[in-house]
């Protein structure tokens, strides 16, 4: 009877290893020992990563609870096939299997920057087609407001800087229409004369109050705004070489004042 037990015990024990129930090693070491692990590690070294990917999930078969197997896979998956679903996957099950290791917070930092990835694929590519075609429209309207100002500020000129009526004001042919300023009414019996005017130098057009600012890893357009209060466009507008599906970490942008 004690021998049968003893079996049953033995056979059970077996099937919960099977069936995943009991925990297997967990010893970094002893993962990174295992065969396919070390396959896996060579065919990075000689750069073949597809090769390597291989290698590392025969790893996974043999150990599903290698933590080493599911970094080393989270990294050949975000740096050399862009896949950051996959790296998402296996960083997360790296955290889970050790949370407490000494990368942990590395790992963390990944997670975050393959999510910024995938949401640019995702809403980046048809924003910017939109966003272009704002900073056209506003690059049209400014070279249209430009031409207005300079052709007033040379018919003041002309007149000597005074208030005097105009009898022949400026017409700008602009961008997209033509525009006339309306002149102004002539003096009635019921109307008293304007008062001579002294000249005064025509006001300038304002300009951005901007600042540099380096781009940081994991930042986008959008978060960059929300950060200095400003609007999206407005940032956009103040950066018309600025690519916002291909921001570079170090690239100089200007952020104007809100």
């Amino acid at each position: 009877m004690r021998f049968v037990l003893k079996n049953y015990l033995s056979i059970f024990a077996v099937l919960l290893v099977a069936s995943g129930c009991m925990p297997s090693s967990s010893n970094p070491l002893d993962e990174q020992r295992e065969p396919h692990f070390l396959t896996g590690k060579s065919r990075v070294n000689s750069m073949d990563y597809a090769g390597a990917a291989e290698a590392f999930e025969k790893a996974l078969e043999v150990n599903p609870r290698s933590a080493s197997a599911h970094f080393e896979l989270g990294l050949l998956c975000e740096n050399n096939q862009q896949d950051y679903a996959a790296a998402i996957y296996h960083f997360d099950r790296y955290l889970k299997l050790r949370p407490n290791a000494e990368y942990a917070e590395v790992v963390q930092q990944r997670i975050v920057a393959c999510k910024q990835e995938l949401a640019k694929s995702v809403s980046l590519a048809p924003l910017s087609q939109s966003m272009q075609r704002e900073l056209e429209r506003y690059s049209a309207e400014n070279r249209d407001l430009k031409q207005k100002l300079e052709a007033w500020q040379a018919f003041y000129t002309a007149n000597g800087g005074q208030g005097a009526t105009p009898t022949n004001p400026p017409v700008v042919r602009a961008t997209q229409s033509t525009y006339v300023p309306p002149p102004n009414p002539e003096p009635t019996a019921r109307t008293a004369p304007q008062p001579t005017r002294t000249a005064t130098a025509a006001p300038k057009p304002a300009k951005f109050l901007t600042k540099s600012y380096a781009i940081k890893s994991g930042e986008t357009p959008a978060s960059i705004a929300r950060k200095y209060g400003v609007k999206l466009d407005v940032l956009l507008a103040a950066n018309p070489g600025l690519n916002p599906s291909r921001l570079r970490v170090g690239q100089t942008i200007a952020i104007p004042a809100p």
